[in-house]
Parts: C-alpha cells; sequence; structure tokens
C-alpha cells in the first residue's frame, strides 16, 4: 500500500467524493483506510462496564484504498506515487505530479 497512517489523502470516488482528511488507521491485508471525517456511520452502542453511555454515536468506517489519493505537499491536489532509491540507499516515496520527496 502506498498510503500510511497519518497521511493526508483526497477521496477520489464514492459520497465522500472531494473531501480531505488524515489516515488514522491503515488496514494493509483488507486493502482498506480508516480516514477522518470520511465515510461516517451510525452506530447503536448499548450501555456496558467500559461505556456507561447508550446512544446512538457516529464513527468513521474503511474506505478501499484505491478510492483515495495522496495530496501532493507542494501542489494540494491528488497525486499518484512513485518510488525512488535515494544515494543513501534509502526508498522514499515521491508524489508524482510535482517530484517532491513526501517521506
Amino acid at each position: 500500500m502506498r498510503v500510511k497512517k497519518g497521511d493526508t489523502v483526497v477521496v477520489i470516488s464514492g459520497k465522500d467524493k472531494g473531501k480531505k482528511g488524515k489516515v488514522l488507521q491503515a488496514l494493509p491485508k483488507k486493502e482498506r483506510v480508516i480516514v477522518e471525517g470520511v465515510n461516517m456511520v451510525t452506530k447503536h452502542q448499548k450501555a456496558s462496564q467500559q461505556v456507561k453511555q447508550a446512544g446512538i454515536i457516529h464513527q468513521e468506517a474503511p474506505i478501499h484504498v484505491s478510492n483515495v489519493m495522496l495530496l501532493d505537499p507542494k501542489v494540494k491536489t491528488g497525486t499518484r506515487v512513485s518510488y525512488k532509491v535515494l544515494d543513501s540507499g534509502k526508498k522514499v516515496r515521491v508524489a508524482a505530479k510535482s517530484g517532491e520527496v513526501i517521506d
């Protein structure tokens, strides 16, 4: 997966198309990511020992990684990701649009 926890992404398809958010969790085995403020669902919470307050809560649900694009730090739009090996031997992610090193 080319998207990691903490990256800022833009949603390119679905009901939340155009929204930007930070990746809260990456699920590589399921090829999904959880993005802050995107794909919100309602959950009916029953009171228990851990959760004292019962009610309806809103939380983010996973979205397929193909529906998000990494936000280019220079151009501030969605971009594809390529890889580059530096002289030090370290492999880094590079924004395809601007050529800016992401990490």
